[in-house]
């Protein structure tokens, strides 16, 4: 599918109180297009639930449910189970979870589906914090970023570890298909979407989603940081297809620091922070690109 052939039909509708700019709500709007009217929907606490499912109103077209924080993957394979015992086996089952619901909080319940290959795909929108309770770090939150508990100051300046794997994290479960993809970058996006939706089994897809109100940056910048990210290495496009891994796009190298002077949750970072997450990007890219020509 080509982005001109996208369905006009919104499943994931207009109304919904997303900050401008959010990533998270881009990303949804599209995605529901490629997966369609047969598809259910599980979604923990989050900005999503929280801009698109506020009782008594909802911005959803297919059935939508509502789980704890950490139930997403385990509610989502009992819907998709009893599903096929009533001889279902068309019905896309998906779980929608932010970083936090995913990384930290839902990982467990998230790593014993994939273990079981349970037969849903599972859809990580990655803000790089809990945006929704009040910008707290998470595991996937980058080095040195401003939240409200890794603080800038006299002592601490910024997260002090480097972003969790997750994608690398899910492969090692080998389940049928792993992804990262980008809102930035949109005729990738629609195809890995597509050929998730054909698969059976485990799937994982982890979608850049920029926060402005989280990041600080500018509403209208969310697709230029989907791109700054992917050009400097701060995010790899790839996919593992039943364990083939290939990088969908090389990146540019651009200075990280070219992609980390727009976003206030960066501005305090000293030259020899900027220069650490240079040496890790460029250590993550060659890393990444490594294990793809091992997996060929």
């Amino acid at each position: 599918m080509k982005l001109k052939e996208m369905p006009d039909e919104e499943l994931f509708t207009r109304g919904h109180t997303a900050c401008a700019g959010c990533g998270a709500a881009i990303a949804v709007r599209n995605f529901m297009k490629i997966l369609g009217k047969d598809t259910i929907v599980v979604n923990p606490a989050c900005c999503l639930l929280v801009f698109s499912a506020t009782y008594p109103l909802v911005a959803w077209k297919v059935p939508f449910h509502h789980v704890a924080f950490e139930n997403t993957a385990v509610c989502a394979a009992g819907i998709s189970r009893a599903l096929r015992i009533e001889g279902n086996d068309h019905t896309t089952v998906v779980g929608i979870a932010g970083d936090g619901g995913t990384a930290d909080i839902g990982i467990q319940s998230l790593s014993g589906a994939a273990e079981r290959n349970e037969d849903m795909l599972y859809v990580m929108y990655d803000n790089e914090a809990y945006m929704n309770t009040g910008i707290q770090r998470s595991g996937s939150t980058p080095f040195g970023a401003w939240t409200t508990t890794t603080p800038v100051g006299k002592v601490k300046s910024g997260k002090a570890n480097f972003k969790k794997d997750m994608p690398q994290i899910m492969m090692a479960h080998n389940v049928p298909y792993v992804a990262t993809a980008s809102i930035g970058h949109i005729q990738d996006f629609i195809n890995k979407f597509e050929k998730a939706k054909k698969m059976k089994g485990f799937r994982y897809i982890q979608v850049f989603t920029p926060c402005p109100t989280g990041w600080r940056h500018d509403t209208s910048k969310t697709i230029e940081m989907c791109k700054l990210a992917v050009d400097t290495g701060m995010w790899t496009l790839y996919e593992s297809e039943n364990g083939k891994v290939t990088i969908n796009r090389k990146p540019k190298m651009t200075p990280v620091a070219e992609y980390l002077k727009l976003q206030g949750r960066f501005k305090h970072m000293s030259e020899q922070d900027i220069q650490k997450l240079q040496d890790w990007v460029s250590k993550k890219w060659a890393a990444d690109e490594k294990y793809a020509q091992c997996k060929q």
